[in-house]
């Protein structure tokens, strides 16, 4: 159970970076472009606090009195398993239009 949730956070991890780094070259190469910081800061932004969101939430899950009864690897494996898809989908997603 310990690998499975390993492996989970790992995909989760990876492709959350993935997507920060492509958010980020972008709000860097519309910087360089001349685009100004509200203008690359409006796309950034939503993007962070989704982010934030999204930690928040599988945060405030992990610690709910249900699932802290849970032994720390069933619960790394539920909150892995909830944060998984989303950004694994999108890195996917990202990474084949983007070539």
């Amino acid at each position: 159970m310990t690998l499975l949730a390993a492996a989970l956070w790992l995909l989760t991890l990876a492709s959350a970076g993935w997507l920060t780094f492509l958010v980020g070259m972008a709000a860097l190469w519309g910087l360089a472009n001349g685009m100004s910081w509200a203008e690359v800061s409006d796309a950034v932004l939503p993007y962070a606090l989704t982010v934030l969101g999204c930690a928040a939430a599988l945060t405030a899950l992990a610690f709910a009195p249900g699932i802290r009864r849970l032994t720390p690897p069933a619960r790394l494996l539920l909150t892995g398993a909830l944060a998984c898809p989303l950004p694994a989908c999108l890195a996917l997603l990202t990474w084949v239009h983007t070539g």
